[in-house]
């Protein structure tokens, strides 16, 4: 199942490279099912591998003049600091059982999973309706510190909890507090994105995680490999119209994980 894990692992930087983002929200169940990772530790190595092929989609937008480092340092900043403080010290104060929660008593690394789930599916409906881009960009806009500075620290502790990159998240709040274009958006998304869950990853290796270094880095070149791959097929295929399709395999992805966590 390993040697599938890296099939997938591909796929994840494909997805990225034709959509821009979503992508990452499948690596945590790809290392758990496939790859056989503890659910707490594929988080941090969730982290690593999104924020380095983020970081590789980060320098290919930037290249094409589509990053605004002005609004990824204001919204980078605080999201830096929330998923540091999240690894270093809330994850690691988490018991291990969580609950009783009424006749349910969960692990923590079931509850992280049931929590992820939840958020694959809340990422999947963005990504269904399709119309959600144009509806963005037609409402008005202008550049909000404050409600950027508060996304930046609530996307920062989810990233830090379940370790996705939250760029659905991300990429509206660019849009629409910092009054970025759809483009310059996702370009700088990916560069946040990439900071803020490599800084996450060195909190992890304070708290003294073993760390299985040849597989994480192989993992992370095969996704590397895969946006490469989907950025040069990203020239004859339109990425928004595979968006919708992949929104759906998340979704039914979401709820497998939460029906296979609490009742298989």
């Amino acid at each position: 199942m390993e040697y599938l894990a890296y099939v997938f692992a591909a796929l994840i930087g494909l997805s990225l490279g034709l959509i821009g983002a979503g992508g990452s929200i499948l690596t945590v169940p790809v290392l758990v099912y496939l790859a056989g990772v503890n659910p707490v530790l594929a988080t941090a190595y969730s982290l690593f591998v999104v924020g380095s092929t983020s970081l590789v989609g980060g320098f290919q937008n930037l290249r094409k003049g589509r990053v605004d480092f002005k609004t990824a340092f204001v919204f980078g900043i605080p999201s830096i600091a929330a998923v540091y403080l999240t690894r270093a010290f809330i994850m690691p104060s988490i018991p291990e059982m969580i609950g009783p929660i009424g006749a349910f008593s969960l692990s923590k690394g079931t509850g992280l999973l049931v929590f992820f789930a939840a958020l694959m599916i809340i990422t999947s409906v963005s990504m269904i309706r399709e119309k959600t881009a144009s509806e963005i960009e037609h409402l008005e806009k202008k550049y909000n510190y404050p409600l950027i500075l508060a996304e930046g620290v609530g996307v920062g502790i989810l990233t830090g909890m379940v370790g996705a990159g939250g760029g659905f998240l991300i990429i509206p709040a660019l849009v629409l507090f910092a009054g970025l274009d759809m483009k310059l958006a996702v370009g700088t998304s990916l560069f946040i994105i990439a900071a803020k869950s490599l800084i996450g990853f060195i909190g992890d290796i304070q708290t003294g995680y073993d760390f299985n270094w040849l597989f994480l880095i192989g993992f992370t070149a095969f996704s590397i490999s895969g946006i490469f791959l989907g950025t040069w097929l990203g020239k004859f295929v339109d990425g928004r119209k595979l968006k919708k399709g992949f929104g759906w395999f998340v979704l039914v992805m979401g709820i497998y994980m939460i029906l296979k966590e609490t009742i298989f």
